[in-house]
């Protein structure tokens, strides 16, 4: 065999393990952008709590609440609960739409990023100019429907941004298994562990609180501005990750 032929079966080999596994070092990253984007789910959705009486991104507390409401025949409130559902799945549906196109998933996180920072602009014309409420509850969950599609895995890990029963629920169970020393499925690594996941999952959940507890503070504050620090954030990682896009197809 030919060397050219030897090079090209040891670089093919090279990328198949690269797609298959990820390094410390790139997981962390892919942890920190997942942390600031739960900070910021965390920060928004304490923002409309309090402001709307709604949720921007946790969609069984609005189901629960608009159930509470109908069973009272308190149907306006019970609209108003249901209100954000639909405009979270158009969120979604709208970032997937972004995050699978263009030429990397980088770009399409840089996308999602200043888009998301965008409509936390216009929601914050929106409460300074005093518009309907339900325009603030229509823009803000589209807004954190799109960032939650944004990033859905941590190396192997799935986790979710604004849904953090989900990723209690699967902390919970890798400290079950890592009691039971069961192999850890889709390992990276011998540093990927069942504790190592937990404690990723276990500090989602933390930046989402402080974020809420942020959110509060500022907005009892603040009122009009309170969404602007989330939005210079998320320009911050939009330029970042457009910046990781670039670099990566020049390594193309």
């Amino acid at each position: 065999m030919a060397d050219g032929e030897h090079h090209k079966i040891a670089r093919f080999v090279a990328q198949g393990r690269g797609m298959m596994s990820s390094s410390p070092k790139s997981v962390t990253t892919q942890w920190v952008r997942a942390s600031a984007r739960a900070l910021i789910a965390g920060y928004v959705d304490s923002y409309a709590l309090l402001k709307f009486g709604v949720y921007a991104s946790f969609m069984t507390g609005n189901t629960t609440s608009a159930g509470l409401f109908a069973g009272q025949h308190k149907w306006q409130r019970a609209g108003h609960s249901l209100l954000p559902i639909p405009c979270f799945l158009l969120g979604i549906m709208l970032g997937t739409l972004l995050t699978r196109s263009g030429e990397g998933r980088d770009y399409g996180l840089a996308r999602v990023s200043a888009l998301v920072a965008a409509m936390l602009g216009v929601a914050t014309a929106a409460a300074y100019f005093a518009w309907q409420g339900w325009l603030g509850v229509v823009i803000l969950s589209i807004a954190m429907g799109l960032m939650n599609t944004s990033i859905v895995r941590v190396g192997a890990q799935a986790v979710s941004l604004g849904f953090m029963t989900g990723d209690l629920n699967s902390m919970a169970q890798h400290l079950a298994l890592g009691i039971e020393r069961a192999p850890v499925p889709e390992a990276q690594g011998s540093w990927d562990t069942h504790w190592w996941r937990a404690v990723l999952l276990a500090g989602l959940w933390a930046t989402f609180l402080c974020g809420a507890v942020l959110g509060t503070v500022l907005a009892l504050r603040f009122a009009f501005w309170t969404l602007l620090p989330a939005a210079g954030m998320l320009l911050i990682l939009s330029l970042a990750e457009h910046g990781s896009g670039s670099d990566s197809a020049s390594d193309r």
